[in-house]
Parts: C-alpha cells; structure tokens; sequence
C-alpha cells in the first residue's frame, strides 16, 4: 500500500513483527514430527537459530557449546577476543561501568589493535573441542584478515555491517571489498549482509552469498534507527529479501537461505520469522541471558565502540537460565523465552507445518492487538506476556 506523504513523496507501509499473526490451517501435527533442520553451505544444522556475533553473547566455550546442541554461534573477529590474549579482564571492566563511562570506556578498549594470530587461536580453539567456527568481519576486516581466516580453516565466514552493498564508493585511494571477488577466492561458505531489500538481496546472492543477513536496527542494544535513522521493520524487509531468495533460486537453481538478523527477543519471534520466509535467526539478547554468556548479564551492539558515532548501548538483560534451557528447555520462565526449539516445533504443529518451508507457507494476519488481547491481568501482574 502507497501512502502519500505530501508533494511528490509517497511511503509503503512496512510491518514489525509485533504487528502480524500466524493462522492455524487445516490440520496440525505432533510436533515432535516437526523438521526444523536447515543448511548453510555444506553444514546442516538440527536448529535454525544462530547466536550473533557480539563479544557479549559468543566467546570461544559458548560457540562451541552452541555447534553441539545443534545450533550455531558467529565469534566476532574484530572484538575484544582477538584484541586481548585473556578477555575475561576487559569483559568484568565492560560489566562493572557506570552508564556515563561506557561509550568511553568502549572507545579506549577497542582502540588495541587486532592481532593476527589470536584469530587463528581463536578459531583453532573452537575446532579443537569439535565445535563450528563460525567467524565474523566487516568488509575493512575481511579485506585485511581474509587470509588469515582461510588459514585458520573457518567454517563459516559472515561478512557484515550495518549495510552491506555492491556498490560501494569508497574515497578516493581506498579500494573497497569486491564481495563477488572475495566469495569466490575464499575456501568456506561466505555470509553476507545486512540488507532489508528484495534489489540488494538479490545482489548480494549474485555475488556468490552462501546465505543473507536481513535487518538493520533492530536489534536490542543497537541504536542506528535512532542515530541514523535508517532501517525497515523486520516483516517486510524478512519478506522482500525472501522474495529475492524465491527468484534467485528460480534463475539459478542455487538456494541461498535468508537469515533473520535481529529484533527477536520470544519464541514467537522465532515462529514468525520463518513464517515470514526466514531460513534461519540471528538473535544476541536472548543468549546474553544465559550463564555461559561472556557478557556477565549485559549485552552491547557491534557499532558501540565507534571511536566518532556510537549507534549502539549496553543493556543489562540479567542471567536467566542455562543455554541449554534458553535453547532446548525445559523453560524456567513463562514470557517465551526459554526453549526456543521447543516454541518453533509447537508452533510447526498447531500450524500443521511438516519442515521450515511448509513454515513458511503459512496464513499470516495483520494482528497489531495480537500481544495486548485479553492480557489485562497479566501485564497488570507483569508475568508471561507482560513483563
């Protein structure tokens, strides 16, 4: 639908994931006979949900642990684990500052430069306990640590930032990352992103993308729609880059899977995702939570040590469980967001959908009441659905 805003200028409305429903069709199914595996590459995962590359979510023990209950966990290559030879010092620092003394304190931390060969320990580390090694960069991070990720044999590498596009101008003396280059050359699946458009998506698959990266700003502790202004509701941008998935896949024969990257918070964020034509999630608050989690209860953006422009915060998210029970259960909470797993199958069942792209065939409603119907009494109590 076209809105005119005023003169020339015209909008589409786009759609957040609190403003849609999912409907049950004609049959439902046990869901333990739902099928939620998904493949990125050559690897096949039971769980389509992936721990974001945050230094407060994923550290060498989280990713590994992750890779064996059958999901995945990204390291952040330009982190405080590759700046420092033990983490755990600067990681207490981060969690034990005053609100007004973050952003500095993040300035100076990860002014110290990146070290080489702590990205190969790093990745070393997790393979030596059978873990993924999933790794992440920016652009500028991949054109100078490329190389040495290859080396170290990643499994996976993500490439990504704020907004990833082909058609990148840089300043003048500065040769900007040939993403269709770089796929090619480099001997594991390549992830890129992140994108909100059907135009980009389909770009980026025709770069040589092993899967996308869609959403910018949603995220928990990220504030670019704030500072920048810039972003889609993960609805429409999780259905556009779907869309560029559909015909890319109709031109070529190449499935590139669509990853949902932020914003996702409940189990029911999960559902909808996928419903919406997700292959996968990326979530980072929620594993935050757990007490594996390096963060010690808190949670940052990517983009918050910005020595000129910040566009992320820490949030304190607290510890509210094992991994284990954030991701297979059994829950300890009653607000959707322990046993993810478990919420995606039970959703698969009462919508009757036998595997993630039956998921993702299914009536969606737009239902903005669809948290607040009914729920007097528990957001007057604030338990389950409102806290």
């Amino acid at each position: 639908m076209t809105i005119q805003l005023g003169g020339h200028r015209t909008a589409r409305r786009a759609y957040g994931i609190d403003e849609i429903a999912l409907v049950p069709g004609n049959r439902t199914l046990d869901p333990q006979l739902a099928d939620t595996r998904w493949r990125i590459g050559t690897i096949e995962r039971e769980i389509p949900i992936i721990a974001s590359a945050m230094d407060g979510v994923v550290d060498v023990t989280m990713a590994v642990k992750l890779s064996q209950m059958g999901a995945l966990g990204v390291l952040n290559l330009e982190g405080i684990q590759t700046r420092y030879e033990d983490p755990a010092p600067i990681l207490e620092r981060i969690a034990s500052v005053s609100v007004d003394e973050f952003v500095p304190l993040m300035q100076q931390l990860y002014a110290q430069p990146i070290q080489p060969h702590l990205i190969e320990k790093r990745i070393q580390e997790i393979k030596s306990q059978g873990g993924i090694a999933a790794v992440s960069l920016t652009p500028a991070g991949a054109s100078r640590f490329g190389e040495v990720v290859a080396a170290a044999g990643a499994d996976l590498l993500f490439v990504q930032a704020t907004v990833v596009s082909p058609a990148h101008l840089a300043p003048e003396g500065t040769d900007p990352l040939d993403l269709a280059a770089f796929c090619e050359r480099m001997p594991m699946p390549v992830i890129l992103g992140n994108c909100v458009t059907y135009e980009v998506a389909l770009s980026l698959m025709h770069c040589g993308a092993a899967a996308i990266l869609v959403g910018i700003g949603p995220g928990a502790a990220c504030t670019s729609r704030g500072v920048l202004g810039v972003g889609v509701p993960q609805v429409t941008a999780i259905a556009d880059c779907a869309a560029a998935r559909d015909a890319y896949f109709e031109e070529t024969q190449r499935y590139v899977p669509v990853i949902a990257d932020g914003g996702l918070v409940t189990g029911g964020d999960v559902c909808k995702c996928i419903a919406c034509g997700a292959d996968a999630v990326m979530m980072g608050s929620p594993f935050a939570r757990a007490k594996e989690a390096p963060g010690r209860g808190y949670h940052w953006g990517m983009a918050t040590p910005s020595p000129v422009l910040p566009r992320g915060t820490r949030i304190h998210v607290g510890t509210t469980g094992t991994l284990e029970q954030i991701l297979r259960g059994p829950a300890q909470l009653d607000d959707g967001t322990h046993n993810f797993l478990g919420a995606l199958q039970t959703s698969m069942g009462t919508l009757g959908a036998k595997d993630l792209r039956e998921m993702q065939q299914v009536e969606i409603v737009i239902a903005p009441s669809l948290l607040t119907e009914g729920k007097v009494y528990q957001k007057a109590q604030k338990l389950g659905m409102g806290r």
